[in-house]
């Protein structure tokens, strides 16, 4: 197994991946189409990211009739934003997947206070923990590696 302890964590790593699964939430949001999009459409700027096109919400009617809800995503040039409402179950998901760096802490507290969340588990990843971000800051590294598969 090589030694990576030589190198820096800004060098490598996709980006980063929050997922929060919220209970408890406000049901008249949850359903409502218009407040999905509009948080689709103005939440992206609050945590610095750059929408590069409008969201796209629409209702699900499930064949089990309180598994209906509103699903909906906005594609930032960083990744995406998406949400799934269960107004029925007072539940929702969101993922904020960014290859940019963001205030995780930020976006859990704004999602938990406008969808009114009761309880919540937060799952945060850091994704493509190989991604080389700089081909030129990792030049050495691959060289070393190169060689040491040679030898």
């Amino acid at each position: 197994m090589k030694s990576t302890k030589n190198i820096e964590k800004f060098e490598y790593g996709f980006g980063q991946h929050l997922i929060i699964d919220g209970y408890g939430a406000n049901r008249e949001k949850l359903m409502d189409l218009d407040f999905i999009y509009n948080f689709l459409s103005k939440y992206p700027e609050e945590i610095q990211m750059t929408k590069i096109m409008p969201p796209y919400v629409f209702k699900y009617y499930a064949p089990v009739p309180e598994d209906w809800g509103i699903s909906g995503f906005v594609i930032i040039a960083e990744s995406h934003i998406s949400i799934h409402t269960f107004p029925e179950k007072l539940y929702l998901s969101v993922d904020v997947f960014s290859c940019k760096p963001f205030d995780v802490d930020k976006a859990i507290k704004d999602i938990i206070e406008i969808f009114e969340i009761k309880k919540s588990e937060i799952k945060f990843f850091d994704r493509g923990l190989e991604f080389p971000r700089s081909i030129r800051a990792v030049e050495n590294f691959i060289r070393m590696e190169r060689k040491d598969l040679i030898i």
